[in-house]
Formats: structure tokens, sequence, C-alpha cells
């Protein structure tokens, strides 16, 4: 709870007399708390700001992506997470058929699931834990509490750069709501998305001077367990993300 600053040589007993209304001035002191540091109350929704992405040509994107295994020790912001997460799967509008993904999906079946672990003191605004996007509103559901980057690592066979970055994007997918209408092509249509939001991902990252690496190699139950997924829900790809050591 922020402590507002009272005038010196005031006591609270003066600030009564006053005549100021403390409940009213409590609220009113609540309400001006922007809204996305809200984390430490795990029943509450943390809301996104918009991408803010960088005017750059996409060829000299495509020429700067690579996939990066050393990170500085550095907090991220939180905008730019935002950003790079709405880049790997968010909802835009189009004067075609208005609200779309900025990916690609079969069918428009939206498979993919999208789940953030944070580490401790690594993002501005935002506590230590796992979080899962909620593509519809752009915003944050608190799902676990605590840095939970090493597990992550030893889920992930040991790749301790994974825990060096401050934050991890999980891609996972509901596969049922695609292999329903295409029945087993629908697999792979699936696997054709996770690629289309990962390279995004990597994209985003190089465009807000931060970097990445795509990371298969995991133990599918320890990282549901970890993420706490639903039975139907299957991990695919990691993406830890930070600033870059340089090379």
């Amino acid at each position: 709870m922020i402590n507002p600053a009272l005038p010196k040589g005031n006591k609270l007993s003066s600030i009564r007399k006053s005549g100021v209304n403390l409940k009213a001035l409590s609220v009113l002191i609540i309400l001006i708390i922007p809204t996305n540091i809200y984390a430490d109350n795990k029943n509450m929704k943390i809301k996104l700001n918009p991408a803010q992405l960088k005017e750059e040509n996409l060829a000299v994107l495509l020429e700067k992506r690579y996939s990066c295994r050393n990170f500085q020790n550095k907090i991220l912001k939180i905008d730019d997470i935002a950003t790079v997460i709405w880049a790997t799967c968010g909802k835009k509008h189009d004067s075609l058929t208005q609200a779309t993904r900025i990916i690609p999906s079969a069918g428009a079946t939206y498979p993919l699931e999208l789940y953030v672990v944070v580490g401790e003191n690594c993002v501005d605004k935002l506590e230590a834990g796992v979080y899962h996007y909620l593509i519809e509103n752009h915003s944050l559901e608190f799902i676990t509490e605590g840095d939970k980057r090493k597990e992550l690592a030893r889920a992930c066979l040991g790749q301790n750069f994974i825990y060096e970055a401050g934050v991890s994007l999980v891609i996972t997918a509901k596969f049922h709501r695609t292999t329903n209408h295409y029945g087993l092509r629908g697999e792979r249509y699936v696997y054709m998305e996770a690629g289309h939001a990962s390279q995004n991902t990597y994209l985003a990252v190089t465009n807000l001077g931060l970097a990445t690496c795509e990371v298969g190699a995991f133990d599918d139950d320890s990282v549901k367990r970890l993420l706490n997924l639903d039975r139907d829900c299957e991990p695919l790809s990691v993406m830890p993300i930070g600033y870059a050591e340089r090379r």
C-alpha cells in the first residue's frame, strides 16, 4: 500500500482536525495507483498497456534476429514485455475480418494459450510468478506466486540460461480446438501456428533491443505441473527473454 507523505510537522490528529475525510482520502489513493502494479492482489488481473513497437525495416529485423543464450541481470520494462506478448499471439482488428489475431490460425480455431514466467525483481511493476495471458482483453491472470525460473530451467533439462533470463514465455496449445474441425490433420496446423507465434516473438524482442531463444527440449509433465496447465493443454516451446550479453 502506498503511504501518502504528510506535511512536515503535522500529525494524523492534525489532519482529522482539518476536516479531511480520511476514508475518502484512502479510497482516492487506491484509485490513482496505476492498474498494472496490482500483482500483489492475487484475485485481480493485470491490464497491460497497448503494444509499442518501433518503426523498423523488416529486412533489418530479420538480419539482426538470433538465438541468445547469455542474458544480463537487468530489469525489464513491463511495457516491453506487454508488447512482446501481444506480438506473440495478441488480438488485432482489420477492415475485413474485424477482431482477429496477430498470427494466422487454421479455421480461426485459436488453439494457443500463452503463459509468462516472471523472475524476482526482473520486471518493473510485476511480481515474480506464473501468469496466463488473457488475449481478449490484453491482460495477465495470476496463476502461481514466486520465482519459478530455476524449476523451469530444470524442467528444460538443465538449460540454465533460462534461469538467467528475467522472463520466459511458454507457448502451449489445446489441440482439440483445431482437431475437432480438421481431425488428425489439425495437429499439423497447431504446430504451424506455434511457429508463427515464436517467430513473432523473435522479431518483437529484436525490435525492442531484447533477445530470446526458442527451447523445445523439456519434460512435458514437469512444465505442465509448473504452469498448472489444464489436462488438455500441452506445452510446445519455451522462450526466455532478456537483455543480451554483448557478443
